[in-house]
């Protein structure tokens, strides 16, 4: 490989300004990915008055968007290690702030199938930029905690898009508050052009007389980024559940009112965050054992969400475990992306972390599927126990990564 760019140094320790400058900026990016994701779940109960759409329509929007996304992620890996991860960053805030602008005017059902794709293509591209941007630019010894605060700021990405779309359409109308979160998208893309410099990365062209395509595609031939793309898989089936039915589970389950549930959910990113800050210095203290701080991590969470399963806690119990559940997983966070970096070949980071977060994606349009029939027939606690069972099979995909990982060098 050879870089047609200039290389910021990383070998050796940048000022600590220089480096919050980046993690700040991709933090930014990170949050803004995160918040995108529930710009159109947000708005469902207003989509089904407003246009008189089934839950059926409702979640095929979804789909659209996880499918375009996850496509889109894995391919916009090889746009980064061919244009640089800056380039793609601008293009991504420029397509939601587009998606945001056409719902703003949607008239139906086909407005909002293209607020979709627009949405699912701005989504794509975050995690092979940011990663790309983080280990090129941020110094070894904070590459820790700069995946700490790349995971800490996706959840608050999440947080605060129910404050901001909800507040916004309650306050004035849903058609404004998706035209104030196309402001947030082109202010971000307007501060990421003014401290462009501080994203720019490394490109890499394939060897003098090596096959150009043969080489793009060479990571894939690797085992161990199959295993990364079946850890996330894994472990993102079972946050699915958490998003996607983990409120009608406790009302279901123990009574609990809709609002206590909904604060559940909150307190379980909240937590999952906290976890995120945590993690930042279990990966800088233990870099090597990433991939058994991972799994430590995971079991214990998968230990707590079979506990919710039993029915033994009560509601408050359950709501407890649940939100404790994402404190152990999020502490798990920046050691899992230590663990991927450590996998990832040389030259090949924007599309090993496009190919390997892609799985994402496929775990969120997977989970409802399979337990969407649990929960059909009343299979409440079983679909906690399946959950905890899948997040236990990604432990083992962990566990795997670290021995293919030390194989490798």
């Amino acid at each position: 490989m050879t870089a047609t760019a200039a290389s910021p140094t990383t070998a050796q320790a940048a000022p600590l300004r220089q480096d919050a400058a980046v993690i700040g900026l991709v933090g930014l990016a990170h949050a803004s990915s995160h918040f995108s994701h529930l710009l159109l779940p947000l708005m469902f109960p207003v989509f089904m008055k407003v246009f008189g759409l089934s839950y059926s329509e409702l979640g095929l929007l979804m789909s659209i968007f996880f499918v375009v996304s996850g496509i889109g992620q894995a391919l916009a890996g090889f746009l980064v290690d061919r244009l640089g991860a800056r380039p793609v960053l601008f293009g991504a805030l420029s397509l939601l702030a587009m998606g945001c602008l056409w719902a703003a005017r949607a008239q139906g059902y086909a407005d909002l199938m293209v607020v979709a794709v627009f949405l699912g293509l701005g989504n794509c591209s975050f995690h092979p930029v940011d990663f790309t941007i983080l280990n090129q630019r941020v110094s070894v010894p904070r590459l820790g905690y700069a995946f700490s605060a790349h995971g800490l700021t996706g959840n608050l990405g999440w947080a605060v898009a129910p404050v901001f779309m909800v507040g916004l359409s309650e306050w004035w109308d849903w058609r404004v508050a998706y035209q104030c979160a196309a402001f947030l998208f082109l202010s971000i893309l307007a501060l990421a052009l003014w401290q462009r410099n501080a994203l720019s990365t490394q490109v890499h062209r394939a060897a003098h007389g090596t096959a150009p395509q043969a080489s793009a595609l060479a990571f894939m031939k690797v085992p161990v980024v199959w295993w990364c793309f079946a850890f996330f898989m894994l472990s993102t089936m079972t946050l699915a559940i958490v998003q996607t039915f983990g409120v009608s589970i406790l009302q279901k389950m123990h009574g609990v009112s809709f609002a206590a549930a909904n604060m559940t959910l909150t307190a379980y990113m909240l937590c999952a965050a906290a976890g995120m800050f945590v993690g930042g210095f279990v990966a800088a203290r233990w870099p090597v054992q990433s991939d058994r701080v991972v799994a430590v991590c995971m079991t214990a969470g998968a230990g707590l969400f079979a506990l919710c399963g039993t029915g033994l806690l009560n509601g408050m119990g359950t709501m407890v475990a649940l939100a404790v559940t994402g404190l152990a997983i999020g502490v798990g966070g920046p050691s899992r992306d230590m663990m991927i970096k450590k996998a990832t070949p040389p030259g090949a980071t924007g599309r090993v972390y496009g190919m390997v977060y892609s799985g994402l994606d496929v775990g969120f349009a997977l989970s409802p599927v399979i337990f969407g029939g649990f929960m059909d027939r009343g299979w409440y606690g079983a679909t906690l126990v399946g959950g905890a069972l899948v997040l236990l099979f990604s432990v083992l995909a962990a566990l795997g990564i670290g021995k293919r990982t030390v194989a490798r060098h």
